[in-house]
């Protein structure tokens, strides 16, 4: 089974992407990430790489990524993902463009089998609502030619999140699923807030392993 995180530029994705990796293989699973992000050269998962491997994710990168070529491309043993018995969590590109090339792959991901995760943040431009998120994740299941599965409320706000930021996105999360026809998995949350909120809830709690590209600089 392959396991699609999809989902607008800034949605949070990437952080998603890797918690998710990284929980299955703590549930002694074999995982496999691979990044298919050969369009933003400054969030893409292959860049955490050390957390990944050092915590027993096999990960597959764009041929340059993380270096200064401009335009990265998927290396052939992309093509593993696809003969392997392991778990495999696929990090696709933002938006339309980014799913280009995921697009490529259509037909052996159906064979395969997959689900795909529609990652939304109400905090961005452009899915800042219920129709216009849904328009994003419409325009990207056309440019991939696969079929969301389930969408996942990843609302936040950067450093500034807070219990309320995740608290005013519940409603949001549930008419985007809503309007979609999909399921609401979950709403992602940083570990540091999960005793903030409503025991109720369905929380994922994750880690905040991606920054900003200022945030990158004071380390």
């Amino acid at each position: 089974m392959l396991t699609i995180v999809c989902g607008h530029y800034g949605s949070g994705k990437t952080n998603f992407a890797i918690n998710y990796a990284l929980d299955k293989a703590k549930e002694g699973k074999r995982v496999m990430l691979a990044d298919m992000d050969i369009v933003n050269p400054y969030f893409t998962s292959s860049e955490y790489s050390g957390i990944l491997i050092s915590n027993g994710v096999k990960i597959i990168s764009p041929t340059f990524a993380t270096t200064n070529v401009d335009v990265p491309s998927l290396p052939a043993s992309f093509h593993s993902i696809f003969e392997t018995n392991d778990e495999v969590v696929i990090d696709a590109g933002g938006d339309d463009v980014g799913a280009t090339a995921l697009g490529r792959f259509s037909k052996k991901v159906k064979e395969k089998g997959y689900e795909m995760l529609y990652v939304t943040n109400m905090y961005r431009p452009f899915t800042s609502n219920a129709d216009d998120s849904v328009e994003m994740l419409r325009s990207i299941e056309r440019t991939c030619g696969l079929k969301a599965t389930a969408v996942v409320n990843n609302s936040h706000l950067k450093g500034l999140t807070n219990a309320s930021t995740i608290i005013d996105s519940l409603e949001y999360a549930k008419d985007v699923a809503r309007s979609a026809g999909l399921p609401l998995l979950f709403s992602v949350v940083p570990r540091s807030l999960i005793d903030q909120l409503p025991k109720d809830e369905y929380f994922y709690q994750a880690d905040v392993y991606v920054g900003t590209i200022w945030e990158k600089g004071e380390d």
